[in-house]
């Protein structure tokens, strides 16, 4: 570091033996090894001045011990060889004799004076001259440097110059402790900022009047620029209460960032106390527990998610239970759960939530195309979907819907069995937010237990199928099949009983009936091997286009033909030609027992509609009709083999429970879906929907 002459003439050369002592131009000393510990060499250079000035010597030199060697702290004039002298072995230098017998050395000439070591750089260069010097000592009386005056000439020192070399001893050692103290509060302080730099925590303290003081980086972190205001609740949650002379410990403090995002901290604080007792200030501690308390909160949805679906027999009355879990966990305002019809090629909207008191209603599409809209598109694209901004153009909802319901963020998660897609779970948020892992993960766990349970329902539907086809099995063997057997059993006895005049009059009626009976009970085992064979995949389906408006116009008109003169009325709404791929000859099978189904089960008359349309990419077909209906709890069994509704059977009506299981199998293999919806009044309504294309 440079040093300044205070001096007007600071740095001319001169002649020290042609000017007056008081007129010696001085020259602030240059350290070319650039050590100098822990000491400033400022006010030592000016030091070594004045003493140069006091002793009328060219030149002034004050020296501080540094292990075995002397290192220059402060140096004037242009006599010494200073680059030397900066760095000296105690052996080597005349301030050897001062150390080692802490008494004051007086040399009139160096070149003649044996006290001078015969390496010293002095010596060694052959200067001419007289030298005086001064133990500096600490405060315990140990020597830790020395004050000396020379000069380049022999001479005598005077009592007041010996004198003025031992007071500038003393100011040497009043300066050296100083600057060592200084040194030592600036170490600490540097340590002590190293410390709470390394903190997790952010610390804040002020003095009495509330004034920051210290801010570390964790807390400029938190709160921004040092230099700003920190918030009044921090403040007023640890400062302000310790200034009070509260102590502070684990308060926790709830904050809104301005773009709505929740903090959680805990805020430790307590008073400092001055040796009077009054209090000087105060500091505090601030954690940041967000990600502790959101994954508490993450773990609270896990577990409230897992409850609604122990609790719900299905999908979509779990869906509303779990939705509320998600938007409650996130502090977002909008979620939406989609279940996916392969037949359509849609996702359909089974269930939506919204923040109780949110002040827009938002539309839910009844339906989605493959890669319509948000959910459509993380159906399509089967991964998660992050929009920053649904509100900005080109989104993936509409425009009026995001202005009109203010929704900003948004994130689509597919659910899967496995590989197989199920539906898409879609939350929404009243900010912009960028992707966050740790949500990404929350939402995506929330999916799998979603297709989990999901795939869990179809075990344990199938495994109820099973047990019930056993036993509706025996049913069927002990009544559906016994009775035609028996009939035939019947009548092939009474046949043999007969004489031949009887046979000829009797035998042709009872033979009807014997016939009959066969072909109900091979109508019976036909149809449980084909069902059978359904099923399993072994039943060969064809893919040919099929006119699905002229085969159920074909059905449609077999049936008015067979319930002419009763009290029902057929009523059709179709389009003259749909045209699908498929096997004609199942197809058709499937029509005729929705229909046959609801002439059976409309006994006291009444009306069936039958309506086919195109709707989403998929043919639609509905049955619907005002008969007995079908009671809540038989709604779920309804499409189970061999399985006939308490109402059938308490009326006697007769059956074998085949059919609409028959007509589920067959519609699975066409990759549709099959279905009983919401009808207004008595009756039945059953959906088929058919792809329109080839899948």
């Amino acid at each position: 570091m440079r040093r300044e002459d205070p001096g007007a003439g600071a740095g001319q050369a001169g002649s020290p033996s042609d000017a007056p002592a008081d007129d010696l131009p001085l020259h602030p000393v240059r350290d070319g090894s650039g050590r100098g510990g822990v000491l400033a060499h400022g006010a030592a250079d000016q030091l070594a001045a004045l003493v140069a000035r006091a002793a009328r010597a060219p030149a002034g030199l004050i020296q501080v011990v540094d292990g075995d060697r002397l290192r220059r702290y402060g140096g004037w004039g242009p006599v010494l060889p200073w680059e030397e002298v900066a760095d000296t072995p105690i052996r080597d230098c005349l301030s050897g004799a001062v150390l080692a017998t802490g008494a004051p050395l007086l040399i009139a000439d160096l070149r003649t004076d044996p006290r001078v070591p015969a390496r010293s750089p002095i010596r060694g260069r052959g200067v001419p001259g007289s030298y005086l010097a001064h133990p500096v000592r600490d405060d315990e009386g140990a020597v830790i440097g020395t004050c000396c005056a020379v000069d380049v000439v022999p001479r005598e020192w005077t009592p007041g110059e010996v004198a003025a070399v031992a007071e500038a001893a003393q100011v040497s050692a009043l300066l050296i402790r100083e600057q060592v103290a200084r040194h030592e509060v600036d170490r600490q302080r540097r340590f002590l900022d190293a410390v709470l730099d390394s903190l997790h925590d952010g610390v804040t303290a002020c003095d009495a009047d509330g004034r920051i003081l210290l801010v570390n980086r964790r807390m400029q972190e938190l709160w921004g620029d040092a230099s700003a205001t920190v918030d009044d609740q921090a403040v007023e949650a640890g400062l302000r209460r310790a200034l009070r002379g509260e102590t502070v410990r684990h308060a926790e403090l709830v904050l809104n960032d301005p773009d709505r995002r929740t903090r959680h901290l805990l805020v430790d604080a307590q008073p400092i106390v001055g040796p009077d007792g009054r209090t000087v200030g105060a500091v505090q501690a601030v954690q940041d527990v967000t990600r502790r308390r959101r994954a508490e909160r993450f773990r609270t949805c896990e577990l409230g998610v897992t409850t609604a679906l122990a609790e719900a027999p299905c999908i979509e009355e779990a869906g509303p239970k779990v939705l509320e879990a998600v938007v409650g966990t996130l502090d977002w305002v909008h979620a939406e759960l989609w279940l996916v019809d392969d037949a359509a090629g849609v996702v359909r909207s089974a269930a939506h939530w919204s923040e109780p008191g949110w002040h827009s209603e938002i539309a839910v599409p009844v339906e989605l195309s493959y890669g319509e809209g948000l959910a459509g598109r993380a159906w399509q694209a089967d991964k998660p979907l992050w929009i920053r901004d649904v509100g900005r153009p080109q989104s993936l909802i509409s425009q009026h819907t995001a202005t009109s319901s203010r929704l900003h963020t948004a994130l689509a998660v597919p659910v899967r069995a496995g590989r197989r897609p199920l539906g898409v779970l879609t939350v929404f948020a009243d900010r912009i937010e960028d992707p966050e892992d740790e949500i990404l993960a929350l939402m995506s766990g929330i999916a799998a237990h979603l297709g989990q349970f999901v795939e869990q329902r179809l075990v344990e539907d199938l495994q109820r199928q099973l047990a019930r086809s056993k036993d509706e099995y025996l049913s069927l063997v002990g009544h559906e099949l016994r009775t035609p057997l028996t009939s035939i059993s019947a009548y092939t006895e009474l046949l043999r009983e007969l004489t031949g005049e009887e046979l000829a009059a009797e035998g042709p009626a009872m033979l009807e009936v014997v016939e009959r009976n066969a072909v109900q009970l091979r109508r019976i085992i036909d149809e449980l091997m084909e069902l059978s064979a359904l099923d399993t995949g072994h039943a060969a389906v064809s893919a040919a286009p099929v006119d699905v408006a002229a085969m159920v116009r074909e059905s449609v008109e077999a049936t008015r033909s067979a319930i002419a003169g009763a009290p029902l009325d057929l009523i059709t709404e179709m389009p003259d030609r749909l045209v699908l791929p498929g096997d004609q000859r199942r197809l058709r099978q499937v029509v005729d027992n929705l229909l046959g189904n609801a002439v059976k089960y409309s006994p006291d008359g009444g009306r069936i509609t039958v309506t086919l349309r195109a709707e989403g990419g998929a043919a639609e077909l509905s049955v619907a009709d005002t008969g007995i209906g079908v009671s809540p709890e038989d709604r779920r069994e309804l499409f189970t083999r061999l399985y006939r509704s308490s109402t059938v059977r308490d009326r006697a009506i007769p059956g074998t429970g085949l059919g609409l299981a028959m007509s589920r199998a067959v519609v699975q293999r066409h990759h549709g879906t099959i279905e009983l919806v919401d009808h207004d009044g008595p009756g039945t309504t059953v959906r088929v929907r058919l792809p329109l294309g080839p899948r």
